[in-house]
């Protein structure tokens, strides 16, 4: 309990004197004047008055303290519920990121052990009457390898002629924060697994040089499609771990090279993956050389503006 004090002006203490009792003032020399300063000195003496004012600060006290408890309660509360959403964003992260990788980890193993006793069992077969096939085996690892590099020359192709222009409203989802571990681009990966699909069964089930030729472009297009989605999905987007994967420096390169074109920087490009830094790189220098045209163009202008003005 605090108490306030006040002091009170201090004035002289009269004694109540009537009109026909007041002294009258006295000559300077009057022998009563020296009895009449000792008294009058004597009561001129100041009081001074002390007052407690108690019911204000009553009053007031109590509604400070419920004004700050109040609003620490309210802190507080806004500070737990902060902690909680970032709590259940993260939650929801690592469940997102585990649904991917189990999804990833599956159709990858699965992929690969479904190519490689497909790759196996074929020329098992074509061998078993003492005869082995060079041209068609050949014919199988080249395409193959010929399949997984044009399909990156086909990605860029169809991503900017396509995904950003007719299909956009599909492939506007991977560029946009997504909204639990899928999104509507996946079904890309869908189409191109179809053909994939068929040109394997094809070329498994039946001999000869194109049957061949089309499993080794079925094997291509499966290969790119395992390295797409690691580099791509897992080490660029960050869906999935790669583990030794992200140490790669060209694969690093990668990375760097498809966040620039998720800036929207260099009108998009680039638009492929595996070659993109490559891609940016000569796009970069194809802007330098039209500069330093425009730049030439300029200078020879104002040269023969000025030469032609002098003459």
């Amino acid at each position: 309990m605090a108490a306030g004090l006040s002091a009170l002006t201090p004035k002289p203490f009269r004694p109540y004197l009537s009109s026909h009792l007041e002294p009258k003032p006295t000559p300077l020399f009057h022998p009563l004047r020296r009895l009449q300063k000792t008294v009058y000195g004597v009561r001129r003496k100041t009081s001074f008055a002390v007052c407690f004012v108690l019911e204000e600060q009553k009053q007031s006290a109590p509604q400070i303290v419920n004004l700050v408890e109040e609003g620490s309660e309210d802190v507080r509360g806004s500070q737990i519920l902060i902690q909680a959403r970032v709590a259940d964003k993260l939650a929801r992260k690592r469940s997102e990121r585990f649904t991917y990788l189990v999804a990833a980890v599956m159709s990858s193993f699965g992929i690969t052990s479904m190519a490689v006793m497909a790759v196996y069992y074929r020329f098992y077969w074509q061998m078993e009457g003492g005869e082995v096939p060079l041209s068609e085996m050949f014919g199988t690892f080249a395409l193959s390898v010929g399949a997984a590099v044009g399909m990156e020359f086909w990605a860029r192709w169809a991503h900017r002629a396509l995904w950003h222009a007719s299909l956009w409203h599909m492939h506007e989802s991977h560029h946009r924060p997504r909204e639990g571990p899928f999104e509507l681009n996946d079904v890309f990966a869908i189409i191109n697994a179809v053909p994939a699909i068929a040109l394997l069964s094809y070329g498994f089930f039946n001999r000869g040089l194109v049957p061949g030729l089309c499993f080794g472009a079925g094997l291509g297009i499966t290969v790119f499609g395992m390295a797409y989605m690691f580099v791509h999905d897992g080490l660029v987007h960050k869906r999935f771990p790669v583990g030794p994967i992200a140490n790669v420096p060209y694969f690093r390169k990668v990375a760097a090279a498809h966040q620039l074109h998720h800036s929207d920087k260099f009108n998009g490009v680039p638009y492929g993956l595996f070659l993109g830094p490559k891609v940016l790189v000569l796009n970069i220098l194809i802007y330098s050389f039209i500069l330093s045209l425009f730049f030439i163009c300029l200078v020879s202008l104002d040269f023969s503006l000025f030469y032609g003005a002098g003459g």
